[in-house]
């Protein structure tokens, strides 16, 4: 097995690991990989959508889109197309997924199944660090307060995205988390908002709320707590969706990437209540 870092943030890239070895030991592997790392990626992985579930089971439950169908015989995996004329594709801001969730998700692996020749590279973000890099005075007034997320309703997935498949759920909801929320394997620190799904400091006027919203969201964005991921055909990526925020890059322009089709594999494993 050999480790390459991305950056000094986060993010390793992993060879001599075989993904369709469902075996505990091997699971262990890189569960503890991805512990260190907090997203960790595998190329040249021809992974079958039984294959790819089965990898996904050994992390916990799997879970269905809230607002988007899966595929006809696998609904737990959603199949993300970016058409080939479409500058934009799904997940193109930061966000954490489905922190809307009263359980958002533990885990997220996505296999690509076709891409570009350029741009739709994936960034990810550590979010233990854009804790631990907060002042003192801001880790004070967000200690013990928690937001409300909000799962912006089924138009934010398929309207604007049109190879996305809506489920008929129409419902827009949200669910109150900490700010700071503590890893349950690591024990560590996480900030824990994003501004795709975070809206409200519970119990804080509205605009000291998006004052301070706006500042944690500023400082999450910082380069320098980031690795970033260019795809290749049947590379899988695994992340901690708990400490991580990822955005897809949609750097798809004339003469560049505009003009071909993009097209990812997603499973979501059910997390925790944030604590």
């Amino acid at each position: 097995m050999e480790v390459k870092l991305l950056s000094g943030a986060l993010g390793a890239e992993v060879s001599g690991i075989d993904l369709t070895d469902s075996s505990d030991e091997n699971f262990n592997k890189i569960n503890e990989l991805l512990l260190e790392h907090k997203v960790i990626f595998f190329r040249d992985q021809p992974l079958t959508s039984e294959q790819q579930i089965l990898l996904a089971k050994k992390f916990g439950p799997l879970e269905t889109h809230a607002y988007v169908k899966g595929l006809e015989n696998f609904p737990e995996i959603v199949r993300i197309k970016k058409a080939p004329e479409e500058k934009h594709q799904w997940g193109e801001t930061w966000h954490t997924d489905v922190s809307y969730n009263p359980k958002p998700t533990k885990v997220i692996i996505l296999k690509s199944v076709k891409i570009p020749p350029v741009g739709g590279d994936t960034m990810f973000s550590n979010m233990e660090t854009a804790y631990d890099t907060l002042s003192d005075e801001m880790k004070e007034k967000i200690k013990d307060k928690k937001a409300v997320h909000s799962s912006l309703g089924a138009e934010a997935f398929v309207k604007k995205y049109k190879e996305m498949e809506g489920n008929g759920n129409l419902d827009e909801y949200s669910n109150i988390h900490p700010i700071v929320r503590v890893h349950p394997e690591t024990g560590k620190k996480i900030l824990y908002v994003n501004s795709m799904y975070t809206k409200q400091i519970i119990d804080m006027d509205k605009d000291e709320s998006d004052k301070i919203l706006k500042e944690l969201f500023l400082h999450q964005e910082r380069l320098d707590f980031t690795c970033r991921f260019k795809w290749t055909e049947n590379a899988v990526a695994i992340w901690d969706n708990r400490s991580t925020q990822h955005q897809g890059l949609t750097d798809f322009f004339p003469n560049r990437g505009l003009g071909f089709e993009r097209v990812m594999d997603r499973i979501a494993i059910e997390g925790d209540h944030p604590q």
